[in-house]
């Protein structure tokens, strides 16, 4: 295998980290790029002695000139929690952060790859999602900034790609878990494994009715590889998740399964505004193009996410 040189952005988060561990164990360099608002760098430590691993603490909303084969865009805050406490900042990384990474890989004729979002489906009406679906997004609500700006730097990357030819690789990121996520991020898994953990009361909003699916990260990166490494020609968008449906109440009750010594109860609260009722994806497009499909079981990333939290808390 060519020894490439790699730039991934957001490499220090809780997907960057992995991708960036899964690619200096291909044999590449690897130039993790982070601003670390929600990355840290306890997620990558174990990375700073290896020669083939450099950090940069820099924004992407900001220009960035390095010299590079392959970028993987992966920087923007992915949690409500988060990608709303800075609203404009989230958008602008999408925006911004898409139009700095395509200028990149332009002059350097670097092939990109954007980690997008099963969000630019909204609160879909066809359900499980295919790629052809257009979604059904509030363009006004407060989850908007992360929604819209991703599905506008899918835009960016179409237009410099019909524009400038340039190769571009574009990836629907489903619900993803594992160790070295935020256990302050408001994702559901992370919350209630952290509430169980702590015998705090787990928080469903609604009724729990509202479904998810639940794909461990070393599957996403399996996909991420697999679609950089897809002929020119396929250029996306692909669904990567696991298609294995879960209702919220059911998660919350196999977390407590898992976690037998937990004294935590289920407590309701009132669904969050344009909270997606289903989400589910369609990846037989990720099948017949990759050769993809998820492998690892919910219940056995469960055992491996909260055996990376036990000690931590």
């Amino acid at each position: 295998m060519k020894r490439l040189k790699i730039l991934v952005t957001g490499g220090a988060g809780f997907i960057g980290s992995h991708l960036c561990r899964r690619l200096l164990a291909e044999g590449h360099d690897v130039l993790c790029a982070d601003s670390l608002f929600t990355g840290s760098k306890d997620n990558i430590l174990d990375l700073f002695d290896n020669k083939r691993f450099e950090f940069l603490r820099h924004d992407i909303t900001e220009p960035l000139t390095v010299e590079v084969d392959q970028i993987y865009n992966l920087a923007c805050p992915a949690s409500p929690v988060h990608y709303q406490f800075n609203p404009v900042h989230t958008t602008k990384t999408s925006v911004h952060g898409a139009i700095n990474m395509l200028g990149l890989a332009r002059r350097t004729k670097a092939r990109i790859l954007q980690a997008s979002t099963s969000e630019v489906y909204g609160d879909p009406e066809v359900h499980p999602q295919p790629e052809g679906y257009w979604g059904r997004v509030n363009t006004i609500g407060p989850r908007a900034c992360y929604d819209e700006g991703k599905r506008c730097a899918e835009t960016l990357f179409f237009d410099y790609h019909r524009q400038h030819r340039l190769e571009i690789k574009v990836v629907r990121i489903f619900n993803t878990y594992g160790p070295n996520m935020h256990p302050n991020d408001g994702r559901v898994v992370s919350n209630f494994i952290v509430q169980a953990l702590r015998n705090n009361d787990i928080t469903i909003y609604g009724k729990g009715a509202q479904t998810r699916s639940f794909q461990y990260v070393d599957d996403l990166v399996e996909g991420m590889l697999a679609m950089m490494a897809s002929p020119a020609d396929f250029t996306g968008p692909v669904n990567i998740g696991n298609p294995g449906e879960f209702t919220i109440k059911q998660l919350a009750e196999k977390v407590l399964e898992l976690i037998p010594e937990s004294k935590s109860g289920l407590v309701y609260k009132p669904l969050p505004q344009d909270d997606p009722r289903q989400r589910q994806p369609d990846i037989r497009l990720a099948r017949e193009k990759l050769g993809w499909a998820p492998k690892v079981k919910l219940e056995d990333g469960l055992l491996k996410t909260i055996a990376y939290f036990r000690p931590r808390l």
